[in-house]
């Protein structure tokens, strides 16, 4: 049978996290389907056809999925699920609202945040903060699985040629509706999807140090903004900067630590980086076992000299 991918979207361009979904799906066996669920969504349909290893893609076009609203959207889901062995979708906010009431309905065991394909009943999936790696397999007719983005490369967003298919869009749900979203605007580049993180922690002392010193350098580098969630609940920036085990997930080039000791739940929020960097003035903080390229000293001091020195 064929697998499934839930597409995320903002109703114009299909978001990075997608494709890495499509490459866990194409190991997965059978050919592989994108749901593309919005309005006004016809460009994504047609941008999610070009990506590499898709086999058809599903629009389904109405009002009230513009907002992605989870019960709309898992009712859409559960339309065609029958169809698939597997339903995939992006380890995120969405995939992990969505996801869970499609296998509650299905009366399936769902499979989160997995990070390899042994199999297309095995997978593995990070526990404890990712310090053990389980090894599940499922019985179900059909997988419902959540894809940790860092365990998956993105798929090419060209070489593929899909047949694009209207679906029916299934009727508004009565549970929920869209009020207002609130979004911060940035022109850095996305979190998630960066290619260099510089992060900060609770060791900058302030909101007001924090982009004192680590601005200039993101500027310099092209970088995100992150933070760990000792920096959030200072109040030092927006929960929406958080890596870590109870934020984003993420898995950069290059990532440079600032004043981060290195705490269990934000190291399994970005141990998978390429290159790890730390400045840290404890010389015994955690972060320096996970740390590529490590230097012990002061942050007010080192990091204006990194800067000058780009």
């Amino acid at each position: 049978m064929a697998v499934l991918v839930i597409a995320e979207h903002d109703n114009a361009t299909l978001k990075g996290a997608t494709l890495n979904a499509v490459t866990a799906a194409t190991q997965c066996g059978g050919d592989v389907h994108v749901l593309i669920a919005g309005s006004g969504c016809s460009g994504v349909g047609q941008a999610a056809a070009q990506v590499a290893g898709v086999a058809k893609v599903l629009v389904a076009d109405a009002a009230h999925l513009a907002d992605g609203l989870a019960e709309s959207l898992a009712a859409q889901i559960l339309a065609i699920a029958k169809n698939y062995s597997h339903i995939l979708a992006p380890a995120t906010a969405s995939g992990k609202n969505v996801l869970p009431r499609v296998a509650a309905s299905l009366d399936v065991a769902q499979i989160s945040d997995i990070s390899k394909i042994d199999s297309p009943d095995t997978f593995e999936r990070p526990i404890y903060a990712g310090n053990a790696i389980a090894t599940v397999q499922s019985a179900d007719s059909i997988k419902v699985i959540t894809v940790r983005m860092t365990g998956f490369d993105a798929a090419s967003r060209s070489g593929g040629s899909a047949a694009v298919e209207a679906l029916a869009p299934v009727a508004a749900s009565s549970r929920s509706s869209f009020v207002s979203r609130e979004l911060s605007k940035s022109e850095r580049p996305e979190l998630g999807a960066a290619k260099i993180i510089v992060s900060g922690g609770r060791g900058v002392g302030s909101g007001e140090n924090y982009h004192k010193l680590l601005e200039p350098l993101a500027d310099k580098l092209g970088a995100a903004l992150g933070a760990s969630r000792a920096a959030v609940d200072a109040g030092f920036v927006p929960n929406d900067y958080q890596v870590g085990q109870t934020g984003k997930i993420v898995a950069p080039q290059l990532y440079i630590a600032v004043g981060i000791s290195g705490a269990i739940q934000h190291l399994a929020g970005m141990k998978d980086s390429k290159v790890i960097v730390a400045i840290n003035k404890d010389a015994d903080a955690p972060i320096f076992q996970v740390a590529d390229y490590g230097v012990v000293g002061d942050m007010n001091d080192l990091v204006p000299q990194l800067v000058a020195a780009l």
